[in-house]
């Protein structure tokens, strides 16, 4: 009787261990998804990501999902999945339910743009991983990282701090951001304040919502002033020239991934922003 409990005690005790291993094929669908896995010691593990995700850069070599930010069921089970992590409402329904049906779990998390956020984004993604303990560990670490940005920022005041976000595509595609998006949450984590308080998200770009709004800084993704010309060519956009920041000079840009993943590295994005808004120029 005693080796017949043994044995079961020996297949139970395989099988959940088993059954708490990380998946060996992860697909990550946003920059934050995959930076997170990474940090989780399951960067090896990411077969599979989307066109957003450029971080770390040893994951740049990892297959992209689709040539655009839109994915297929077909496209998403050649990679022979274990786990797909989305963000929440990026994937149809339809998809995600072929998905389920050939056996691939599929989580949507929910980022949230706060110090909080970014922790319980950090325990979601360990969690859909199987890591919990390792996601605990990694928020709290995060935590102590963002408190210390905080503190830097406090002794390192923004002056000047109305910044207007452009995010830029070519002069055909350029938007400015509003109260409750990423940007407006990085830009007051890092110590400014959003110029734009009129909406929500973001809208269209206007000549006169920028000479309204009068920002002391224009701060962009480093590939939309690229995708505009550079520094210079957006200076000479017009309306700039009548605002604090074309007087000033002051076009900041920064990473993109950065700037908007609210996960590990937000206290690099925070004390990042910071440094650059205090700069003399």
């Amino acid at each position: 009787m005693k080796v017949f409990f043994f044995a079961v005690f020996i297949i139970w005790g395989s099988s959940s261990v088993k059954a708490a291993m990380p998946p060996e094929r992860i697909i990550t669908l946003s920059g934050a998804l995959t930076e997170t896995v990474d940090a989780l010691g399951l960067g090896k593990n990411i077969v599979g990501t989307d066109v957003t995700s450029t971080y770390p850069a040893s994951l740049s070599r990892v297959p992209k999902v689709s040539r655009n930010r839109s994915v297929s069921a077909e496209g998403l089970m050649a990679f022979r999945p274990g786990l797909v992590l989305a963000p929440e409402g990026d994937v149809p329904k339809e998809i995600q339910y072929q998905l389920k049906e050939a056996g691939i779990r599929f989580v949507s998390i929910r980022q949230e743009y706060s110090v909080n956020g970014a922790l319980n984004f950090i325990r979601k993604v360990a969690a859909a991983c199987g890591v919990q303990a390792r996601g605990e560990t990694l928020a709290k670490q995060t935590f102590v990282r963002v408190q210390a940005a905080l503190s830097k920022v406090k002794s390192n005041p923004v002056t000047k701090g109305r910044v207007l976000f452009i995010y830029a595509r070519g002069s055909g595609t350029m938007l400015v951001a509003g109260k409750g998006s990423s940007l407006d949450a990085i830009i007051r984590l890092a110590g400014a304040r959003n110029a734009i308080q009129e909406f929500t998200d973001f809208k269209p770009y206007t000549t006169e919502a920028l000479v309204k709004a009068n920002p002391d800084a224009i701060l962009m993704f480093d590939f939309g002033l690229s995708s505009l010309g550079g520094r210079q060519a957006v200076l000479a956009m017009p309306g700039v020239s009548l605002t604090n920041a074309g007087k000033s000079s002051r076009v900041i840009d920064m990473d993109g991934s950065l700037l908007t993943s609210f996960s590990t590295r937000l206290p690099d994005a925070i004390a990042g922003l910071n440094e650059r808004l205090t700069a003399s120029r």
